[in-house]
């Protein structure tokens, strides 16, 4: 019965940032991996970042690493993810998901929030 509800998606010039959540509901957070992924128009979903049950281990794709950052509050069943020096080519729907271990492959995903960067 667990929900990921993804939010904080919006329009944003070149730049800029966005801190997009990942709010469960139904079930705590505390056990699951949780990943973000994002697929562009025309493209193949691809994964972006991975945090682990604990939040003490993180991973990132090469094309975000350095601007974009995963973090959880699993006292507040959010994962987070911030966004930072967005470029256009960051455009896309995000999801978020809930995987049994560390960047395994998920068992249950949200229904996305566009990240729109464009000036």
């Amino acid at each position: 019965q667990l929900q990921l509800v993804e939010s904080g998606g919006g329009l944003v010039q070149p730049g800029g940032s966005l801190r997009l959540s990942c709010s469960a509901s139904g079930s705590t957070l505390d056990y699951y991996a949780i990943r973000w992924f994002r697929q562009a128009p025309g493209k193949e979903r691809e994964g972006v970042s991975c945090i682990s049950s604990s939040g003490g281990r993180t991973n990132y794709a090469d094309s975000v690493k350095g601007r974009f950052t995963i973090s959880r509050d699993n006292a507040k069943n959010t994962v987070y993810l911030q966004l930072n020096s967005l470029k256009p080519e960051d455009t896309a729907v995000y999801y978020c998901a809930a995987a049994p271990t560390f960047c395994r492959n998920p068992e249950l995903w949200g229904q996305g929030t566009q990240v729109t960067v464009s000036s």
